[in-house]
Order: structure tokens, then sequence, then C-alpha cells
């Protein structure tokens, strides 16, 4: 009797799997606090259709840069599956530096008369330092660990982000810099009879070609195949005459360059650097990295710009009309808030594959 009574309380389970319920009441609450919440907004009519479109330009603008940096975390991923968690330091490293660049050649007047070379040197002294610090964690903090648990080079990661902030800290000061932009970049054009900030343009431009760039080099070159084999396995790799340690080095070059450039185009559009200016966008570009399916580069740059545009959007559409206070402080909360629900119904992200089904 007592196995028959186990037998059917284990088929009562199976039939009503509690998880699947659980997600599907959440789901049901988030479509009704979506649609309470936009309702409520749009009803009060507390912005106009210009103020929309420059909320939806801005999350682009914002998201073609966490595009931009998602990139570095995919890359690594994609090859050595661990998560560089001072990649937001590689891209700090670059930015800041090359403030000290960059306002000398303001002052000495080279950045207003020569907007577009001065703009080129600032990105190339960028994308140097950037390269040189993601090298230098790869050779000094990843390399000894390849073997390690995943565990001990995460941690690793963790500690080396700390350790970057500090040193920038303490070689530079933790006062706020503003970064000059050349007089040719400040206001705005009209592109296509949108009004769009000149700083943001190029961010949008800049990104795009730059992803566009790397989706060429992985899907169309040899260096991009060396990659991919790599990634698939390192031994049969390294069998058929891969020299797996120069394609992960070359994978963090790659990645520090992208990640040096996007520190400029970012400091150009936010106007000023600060020695912790990689944290938050390098937790924002993780998100966008796992939105999309890490591992994935087509899906870090839809990631990116989804995340970009939630998070400029999101906040004054769902949160205003619910007479909820200083909607534009808690954006950083709907990209931790994407990055939760994702990891709940798809943690492979769009592009990636679905959670397994376990009954």
């Amino acid at each position: 009797m007592a196995t028959e009574a186990t037998g059917q309380r284990i088929g009562i389970g199976a039939r009503l799997p509690v998880r699947k319920i659980i997600l599907w009441v959440l789901s049901i609450l988030i479509i009704f606090g979506v649609i309470f919440g936009t309702r409520a907004t749009l009803q009060d009519e507390i912005y106009t259709g210009a103020n929309w479109r420059d909320f939806v330009i801005l999350g682009v603008a914002q998201g073609s840069l966490y595009a931009l940096i998602a990139m570095g975390y995919t890359l690594v991923y994609g090859i050595l599956f661990m998560i560089n968690f001072a990649h937001g330091e590689v891209f700090m490293a670059g930015a800041f530096t090359s403030f000290f660049l960059a306002r000398p050649l303001a002052e000495s007047g080279f950045l207003n008369s020569n907007p577009i070379l001065a703009i080129a040197v600032l990105m190339l002294f960028s994308v140097l330092v950037s390269v040189v610090t993601a090298v230098l964690l790869e050779r000094i903090a990843y390399r000894p660990l390849r073997g390690a648990p995943r565990l001990v080079p995460l941690i690793t990661a963790i500690g080396a982000s700390l350790f970057l902030q500090n040193t920038f800290r303490g070689f530079f000061g933790s006062r706020v810099r503003g970064y000059p932009i050349p007089e040719g970049l400040q206001g705005r054009w009209n592109i296509f009879g949108l009004p769009i900030l000149r700083t943001q343009f190029l961010a949008i431009i800049g990104a795009a070609l730059l992803v566009f760039a790397l989706y060429w080099l992985i899907t169309r070159t040899r260096t991009g195949r060396s990659m991919r084999a790599v990634g698939e396995d390192k031994e049969i790799a390294a069998l058929m005459g891969i020299n797996v340690d120069r394609v992960i080095v070359t994978t963090f070059v790659i990645g520090g360059g992208l990640a040096g450039a996007a520190g400029v185009l970012w400091a150009l559009v936010a106007q000023q650097v600060n020695f912790f200016m990689g944290f938050i966008p390098g937790i924002k570009a993780f998100t966008a990295a796992v939105l999309g399916g890490i591992g994935n580069v087509v899906g870090a740059a839809i990631g990116g710009l989804l995340l970009g545009v939630l998070e400029s959007v999101a906040p004054f559409l769902l949160l205003e009309g619910a007479g909820v206070p200083s909607v534009n402080q808690i954006k950083d909360a709907v990209a931790f808030t994407v990055l939760v629900l994702v990891l709940i119904f798809r943690p492979g992200g769009i592009l990636g594959s679905a959670e397994e089904e376990k009954a």
C-alpha cells in the first residue's frame, strides 16, 4: 500500500510540474504589469512623441556601446568558457588613459582643427592600452589557471577587476574628469529627419562598423576559423596544427581592442571619465551577452541593442504612470531585472540553446 501511495504522489508531481506553474504565474504578472504601466503612462501623456524618439535614440547609442563591450565577454567565453569580469576594467583603462592625450590635444587646438585625425589618434591610443591590459591579464592571471576548475578563474577575474580599479585610482585619483570633445561633434545632426546628437551618431556608426568587421573576421578569415575550432575542442584543434595559445591571445587582443574603441566612443558621449567607469557598463555588457546568448557574436550585438533600448525607454514607459518617483535613477535596475528574467525563462539567451527540459 505504501508503495502504491508513493507511486501516486510521484505521478501527481509529474503531471503538475511546479516550476512550470511558477513560471506561468510570473509571466502573467509581468505581462499585466507591463500593460498597466504602459497604459497609465500613455494615458497621462507625460511625454511627447519627440521625447520618446529621443529615448529610443539614446537607447540605441547606449546599446551599440554595450554590444561592443559585450563582444569581449562572448569571445572569451566562446574560447575558454570563462567569464572575464575584468573586461569592464579593460574598457576603463583605454578610455581613462586616452583622457591624458585628449586634454593636451584640446589645449593645443589640434582637437578642434583636425577632429577626425584627433579622434583616430585617441582611439588608436585607447585600443593599444586596452590590448596591452587584456594580454597581460591573460598571460599573468588566466593562463596559469587554464586547467583549474571554472570557479578559480572566475574569482581571479573579480580580483583582477578590483586590482585594476584601485591601481588607476591610486595613480590618477578618484575624481571625475571632463573629457574634451571637438566643436564639430557638439550639437545635433538631422539624419533622415531625425535630430540626433553628433556624439551619439558617431557611437552608433562606429560600433556598427566594428561589429560587422568582427563578424567578417570570425566567419571569413583563417583566424576566425581557428578561433571557432579552438572553441569547439582545444585538443583536436591542437592536433590539427592550430597554436591554441596564440589563438587565445588573439582572442584577448580582439576583445581588448573592441573595448578600447568603445571606451573612446563612450567618453565622447558621456563627456567624462573616472576610475570606476568600467564597472557598471561591464556588468551591463555581460547582461547583454547573456541576453543574446553568450558565446554568440550576433547574439551579443542584438542583446546590447535590446538592453540599451529597454534601459532607456522602460523606466519611463512602465513606471512613470504608476507614480514611481525618479524613474531615471532606477534604470540600472532594469538591466539586472532583464538578466534575472533571462536566466529564469531562457538561460541560453535569445540565440542560444533553450534550457533542457527535465521531467
